[in-house]
């Protein structure tokens, strides 16, 4: 049986690392596409919107692909929390965030490229953080510089120290792949995973 290509619409070298969990061959291609939220939306629909864009958005180059697409928004007191880009942000994201809980909407889009067929789901995490101190925020952003995670939260190193909690029903969501919805996605579409 003929597999078609695997694409994954990402720069992200946390979304590829995830993706080689599964074994299978695949390509990556970033998507080049404005992640702004549209006015009004709401963090859910944002990241489910984005995940369908971005695989969408690869997809005229790989006309016979499987093309995935993810996108991930955290979310305090209904405020989205993006990437920090630099120290100074991440600084503030992390007070803000301690001693509170953070909710994460990851999502994941499967493009079919050949029948246009499309799946999608969000996966939220609840994350609990405890409360730390300032000399904790700096020696945690000098070993992770988690400058391009949302919310500076970067889980899966020593970012966990700063956590009591993990709440999801896919441990990989949080990390920016929901990979229990992808291995769902990619079977129905007649991909054989191990």
């Amino acid at each position: 049986m003929h597999t078609p290509p695997i694409v994954l619409a990402s720069s992200s070298p946390y979304r590829r690392n995830l993706l080689e969990r599964l074994r299978l061959p695949f390509e990556v291609r970033a998507p080049g596409v404005d992640e702004a939220a549209l006015p009004g939306e709401s963090a859910r629909d944002t990241a489910l919107r984005l995940a369908q864009v971005k695989a969408r958005a690869v997809a005229p180059e790989y006309p016979e692909g499987l093309i995935i697409g993810s996108d991930q928004v955290a979310v305090l007191d209904g405020l989205p929390l993006g990437k920090p880009g630099t120290h100074a942000n991440a600084v503030e994201q992390l007070k803000a965030m301690r001693g509170r809980s953070v909710l994460f909407h990851t999502a994941i889009a499967l493009l079919n490229a050949a029948s246009g067929a499309l799946h999608s789901a969000e996966v939220p995490t609840t994350v609990r953080f405890r409360r730390f101190d300032d000399a904790e925020i700096e020696r945690y952003l000098a070993a992770e510089k988690p400058y391009d995670c949302a919310g500076s939260a970067r889980i899966e190193g020593t970012g966990i120290v700063l956590v009591t909690s993990v709440e999801s029903t896919d441990p990989s969501a949080l990390i920016g792949l929901p990979l229990i919805a992808l291995v769902a996605m990619l079977r129905s579409e007649g991909v054989v995973i191990v």
